[in-house]
């Protein structure tokens, strides 16, 4: 699942980001309504995390910006702004749910769970089918020809990132920077240990494969 926080408080975007990660969510975050609009139109997301109060554009004329371009992805609105007429506003404005801060992470991830499980929700399918390999973004379960694959939050998300991919080489610097978050290469040998295990679940216990190694270049998700 890849979620997109617009949060202009640093303290609450980062304790999202983290907490995000820590369910292995991927999660990219803004701090203003324009930069919001942009990313909900040019990535995909499967759900969207608006504060209400947010810089330039606020979050209802962002969110309204989005759905009037027919951006149907599940929004939820974040915000100190509580009463009646606030949270109709929001619902009128094309939000899915409305929560009201202070807020606890666990009540976030309910709500987020509930309305990924609504038919038609979400603006991609809740599932990934490439090859052999069939991914769950809910459940975050994996099965190749059948079979269950047991994966860490760290390979779900690899895997996750390469089916959506397929047949398209990625580097370790694309690697770093759209799974751990890092736009610096640390100098370890995070990736190839990563990819390693990966593929011993993934590949090993099968006839064929599907990550290819390009040496010198980077892999490759082939069908």
């Amino acid at each position: 699942m890849r979620a997109l926080i617009a949060e202009d408080d640093y303290e609450t975007g980062q304790y999202l980001r983290t907490s995000f990660a820590a369910e292995g969510i991927d999660s990219d975050l803004v701090e203003d309504g324009r930069s919001a609009v942009s990313r909900g139109l040019n990535e995909t997301y499967d759900i969207l995390i608006l504060d209400r109060m947010l810089q330039g554009l606020d979050g209802l004329a962002a969110l309204r910006a989005l759905r009037a371009a027919h951006v149907k992805t599940p929004a939820i609105l974040l915000t100190a702004m509580g009463s009646v007429d606030d949270r109709v506003a929001g619902l009128r404005a094309g939000a899915d749910d409305y929560i009201v801060k202070p807020f606890a992470f666990v009540e976030l991830m309910a709500r987020i769970d509930t309305i990924l499980r609504r038919p038609g929700s979400s603006n991609g399918s809740t599932e990934l089918m490439v090859g052999e390999i069939r991914l769950n973004l809910v459940a975050r379960t994996a099965l190749r020809s059948g079979c269950t694959i047991d994966l860490q939050n760290r390979e779900f998300l690899l895997l996750k990132h390469f089916m959506e991919r397929p047949g398209r080489v990625q580097t370790r610097t694309i690697l770093l920077e759209a799974v751990w978050g890092l736009r610096f290469d640390p100098k370890t040998s995070v990736v190839e240990t990563h990819m390693s295990r990966l593929r011993n679940k993934i590949d090993k216990p099968f006839d064929r494969p599907h990550l290819v190694t390009l040496p010198g270049v980077g892999y490759v998700f082939q069908p």
